[in-house]
């Protein structure tokens, strides 16, 4: 059979509308998903009051981040810029930490702290705070409406990136789908633009994400799309890096599709078919792979715990996804276009998926627990309910697949009445070829007595209706088909909500993160402190006497071995802040028979009391004592335990 390439038609066009529509269902009504990095802690704090100017303020995050000399911006009440733009690395072993000089000679005041980075999986994040110098003000700043990665550019930066997913899986899907289970399907049209145009959407998709990336991470405006500095600039990073990897990879999957629907598809001797069939598979194999490892590399899997395990786990999970889902894609076109696809396909097909759901269920479990961590984030974390969401639609995929093999089972062990129906049906059907091919002789005869231009193409178009017409009867002809036509259907369909629901996995802030950040961010943490983050405890207390109940609130910074920052906030059960005449801290370890340590806080304000270089020797669960004195013989000591590491 003779191959041509083939032509593009607007099915593509109704692909993308589709994805776009059902992406865009899916995130509607839904809060702007934040990224894999959280701020865990800032120096000052959100609302604080301090007696002098700082001499720097810096962040402090949860993972890795990209930053960049606008970064992070100070402002004054009257929205001028405070600081310097100088970006401090205080970075430390495990500890990620960013800061920015301020100007000398601040005035009073309160101060607006914006912040927008890049995490380390190549999501946007922002956000702003203030604290004041010497007592709050009015300022004149207003803090952005609008999230990093959100608005029109993070809409249609999320559409490309479900899209290239979803080209991804019909491209090395369809190609694994032809070279393991259908060979004679690489010279079958159909099979053939479907693996084409997934090549298309992948490729167009990931051009997208490379101009979008700049406003994306940036400005938000659509126009910075063309602008070549920011181009310039996304080149450098490492999403820029794997976006450009991905194109030059799709250049030697073009080649692969070339071979695959023009050597391949014509090769008639049966070993040189096989020899080029294992060359294939093993190059298209490295190919795929190494598209694959362009998300693994910059996203999720790159960051946080076991990163060298995760991205070949991703890896895999994603080739798996590609070779279920995408082969799922061509048998439904053959199954609809090509009612000559054999049986035995269907059954290796059936094989190959099975397999597929055995290495996704390994790899998703080993993922699951990477992102989530523990039930709490399972049921409590958008990620954790946006997973329970997914496994319950790979519950039913996998539901209906069993029904599709069960369908393939029955075309694969045909009865013998079905065989003699068959054989009833095909000489029904050559009978009638044989008849209309006469009827075409006979028009074709009477067409060219006649001579007439406009009667040869009316018969043509009745000829092509016959045509169309007797493949439908063939196709409808077989019970078995037409049921796992249906069931198949089925399946890819929700494969479709299931592939949205991925895509907005890899955009959302795994729950392990999210539940880290909070401990690390909350005044209430509990009795322990995540390592390498500031102590941060709630103490009620209630020496008896007048006015002699209230809440102290105790933060303890860096919270690690060596010098830390002590501020303590005394507040009235209403919040407000409470004059004591004294207040004093001890610290014991009483695991190495250390302390107690005092520490005679200096009194900043009314409510704040503050200590700079507290000496904490050593790590390990250390008792914190606040005594409080609210009049000359009204006192108490109330304490806490905390993990100091």
């Amino acid at each position: 059979m003779t191959t041509t390439a083939p032509r593009l038609g607007t099915a593509l066009a109704r692909l993308l509308i589709l994805a776009a529509a059902l992406l865009g269902t899916l995130l509607a009504g839904a809060a702007p998903a934040s990224a894999h990095a959280a701020l865990t802690g800032s120096d000052p704090k959100d609302g604080a009051v301090v007696a002098t100017a700082p001499k720097e303020v810096n962040l402090t995050f949860s993972e890795q981040v990209a930053m960049s000399a606008d970064s992070i911006r100070v402002l004054d009440p009257a929205g001028r810029r405070a600081d310097t733009g100088e970006i401090l690395n205080l970075c430390s072993g495990s500890i990620v930490r960013y800061g920015v000089a301020l100007r000398a000679g601040l005035p009073d005041g309160t101060y607006t702290v914006a912040w927008q980075t890049v995490s380390a999986d190549s999501h946007p994040i922002s956000g702003a705070f203030t604290f004041s110098i010497g007592a709050p003000s009015t300022t004149s700043v207003a803090l952005p409406d609008r999230t990093a990665g959100g608005g029109l550019v993070g809409t249609l930066y999320g559409i490309a990136r479900y899209v290239s997913y979803a080209g991804f899986a019909v491209l090395v899907g369809g190609g694994a789908f032809v070279l393991a289970c259908w060979p004679r399907g690489a010279s079958v049209r159909p099979v053939q633009q479907t693996v084409v145009r997934g090549w298309l959407t992948l490729t167009g998709a990931t051009l997208v994400m490379l101009l979008l990336r700049n406003p994306y991470t940036g400005s938000g405006e659509l126009s910075d799309a063309f602008d070549l500095a920011g181009l310039k600039a996304v080149l450098e990073t490492k999403t820029g890096a794997a976006l450009t990897s991905r194109l030059l990879l799709l250049g030697a999957a073009a080649l692969f599709v070339a071979v695959l629907f023009g050597a391949y598809a014509r090769r008639t001797d049966p070993k040189e078919k096989k020899d080029l069939a294992f060359g294939l598979g093993l190059g298209g194999t490295v190919v795929a792979a190494g598209i694959a490892g362009t998300w693994a590399l910059a996203e999720h899997a790159s960051t946080g715990i076991q990163p060298g395990i995760a991205m070949p786990v991703d890896i895999l999970h994603l080739l798996a996804v590609a070779a279920w889902l995408g082969g799922l894609t061509v048998l439904l076109v053959s199954l609809y276009k090509a009612p000559s696809v054999e049986r035995s396909a269907i059954e290796r097909f059936s094989k190959v998926a099975f397999g597929s759901v055995a290495v996704l269920a390994a790899t998703g479990l080993y993922q699951s627990w990477r992102q989530v961590g523990s039930w709490s984030a399972l049921t409590g974390t958008r990620y954790g309910q946006l997973l329970l969401v997914k496994i319950g639609l790979m519950c039913v995929l996998i539901g209906i697949a069993w029904i599709s093999r069960r369908w393939t089972q029955r075309l694969a062990d045909p009865t013998p009445a079905e065989e003699t129906e068959e054989s009833a049906e095909t000489e029904e059907s050559e009978q009638a070829e044989e008849n209309e091919q006469a009827e075409e002789s006979a028009e074709a005869t009477e067409t060219t007595e006649a001579a007439d231009p406009e009667r040869a193409a009316q018969l043509a178009r009745q000829r092509a209706a016959v045509a169309t017409a007797r493949r439908k009867r063939e196709r409808d002809a077989d019970p078995e088909r037409a049921g796992l036509r249906r069931s198949v259907l089925t399946e890819a369909a929700v494969a479709v909500v299931l592939l949205a629901v991925t895509t907005v996995l890899t955009s959302t802030e795994p729950g392990r993160t999210e539940e880290e950040a909070a401990r690390g961010g909350t005044a209430a943490s509990g009795p322990a402190a995540v390592p390498d983050r500031p102590v941060d405890i709630r103490l009620p207390f209630d020496t008896g006497g007048a006015d002699g109940k209230g809440i102290v609130r105790l933060s303890l910074d860096p919270g690690r071995t060596g010098a830390n920052a002590l501020h303590l906030f005394v507040e009235r059960p209403n919040g407000k802040p409470l004059d004591v005449p004294e207040i004093k801290v001890a610290l014991t370890l009483e695991a190495k028979d250390v302390g107690p340590l005092p520490v005679a806080p200096d009194r900043i304000q009314t409510g704040h009391w503050s200590a700079s270089g507290v000496q904490i020797p050593m790590p390990g669960e250390w008792r914190i004592q606040v005594t409080v004195r609210t009049s000359e013989i009204d006192q108490t000591t109330i304490e806490k335990n905390v993990k100091i590491g």
